[in-house]
């Protein structure tokens, strides 16, 4: 009798272990760093996480995670969004990560972007939302109207950099997030103040900066080309810039522009029409902002590239001294062009 005693609590103890072991020992079966399960609005929670966990193949012992849940009450307390799994997580941490909503954040990482698709594809792929029903939001001045901006200037309110979001945020909240963000990034470094002294609007600002970010790379020139825009732009001229063209045309490709192209019918044909175009034409980085801002008082109404492809430029205050460099550089440009297509 004390034999089969002993025997049954050896039992007892190791099923015990067992289960401790299966809810507490690594329960994940795969052996990337991670995995996301996603739960989207308006459908059943608990089956969106179920089918997923079987899809994915993420957890071992599926039917105990099921009941874990059940008795924890996971899906009485489960809200949408997207949540990790960890390599080699226990099956109650895993259990509690649901229980507790702990969702696991989305990077959006902002570069250069120079089209509202381009926005609405970037939110697409990262968030809940639909590209198509994000294009569809960005493209209405209704919507957009709550923002104090239109599409044309929608672009304005994106300062480049990275930001975290729950994966189910809706494109309102992504945007008035971006907005507040622009507006801390404005309320810093003086940079109303600076605007102001160039009688400029912060929105103007990022319009000429979207032009200089688009014209070069080398931050030691974005000064000197916000210049000859401000001075062109003071003076009434056209501001005859040539990345106005490509995004009228919507051909970010073209090496070199031809007079066909200048005639372009669009509010972005920037020698056509007098003053800054109605929108960026595409999200400049702080820097090149900070550079329009802190741009230095010069006479320069003209530059070109150099024509060693160096990627510096002569500046120039008059006509006859800008075509002078301009011709060396088109020059340049016929020689090389030629060398390339006799290879």
């Amino acid at each position: 009798m004390k034999k089969t005693i002993r025997y049954i609590l050896i039992a007892l103890v190791v099923l015990g272990a067992l289960f401790a072991w299966m809810i507490l020992g690594s329960a994940t079966t795969f052996s990337e760093k991670s995995k996301y399960i996603y739960i989207k609005d308006g459908a059943d929670a608990k089956s969106q996480v179920l089918q997923q966990l079987e899809e994915k193949n993420i957890v071992r012992n599926r039917w105990l995670f099921s009941i874990m849940a059940n008795r924890l009450q996971v899906w009485d307390k489960l809200k949408p969004g997207r949540f990790e799994i960890k390599k080699s997580q226990s099956l109650l941490n895993i259990v509690r990560t649901f229980r507790n909503n702990t969702q696991s954040p989305v990077k959006l990482v902002i570069n250069k972007l120079r089209t509202q698709e381009e926005l609405a594809k970037i939110i697409g792929k990262n968030f809940s939302a639909d590209s198509a029903d994000v294009m569809r939001f960005i493209s209405n001045n209704d919507s957009l109207k709550n923002l104090g901006v239109d599409t044309n200037t929608l672009m304005t309110i994106i300062i480049p950099d990275t930001y975290n979001f729950n994966w189910n945020t809706s494109v309102r909240r992504i945007l008035q997030r971006l907005q507040s963000e622009k507006d801390n990034f404005w309320d810093k470094n003086n940079r109303l103040q600076k605007a102001q002294n160039l009688h400029l609007s912060p929105e103007q600002v990022y319009i000429i900066a979207s032009i200089v970010e688009e014209e070069t790379n080398m931050n030691e020139e974005k000064g000197k080309i916000a210049s000859v825009y401000i001075n062109r732009y003071n003076k009434g001229m056209m501001l005859g810039a040539d990345p106005t063209i490509k995004f009228a045309l919507k051909d970010f490709s073209l090496k070199r522009l031809y007079y066909g192209h200048l005639d372009v019918k669009s509010p972005y044909n920037t020698y056509r029409n007098k003053g800054l175009p109605p929108g960026p034409i595409c999200t400049p980085s702080p820097v090149t902002i900070d550079a329009v801002l802190d741009s230095p008082q010069t006479d320069y109404l003209f530059f070109v590239a150099e024509s060693d492809f160096s990627g510096r430029h002569h500046f120039s205050s008059n006509y006859a001294e800008h075509e002078q460099y301009a011709k060396l550089y088109q020059q340049a440009l016929n020689e090389r062009m030629n060398k390339q297509q006799n290879k």
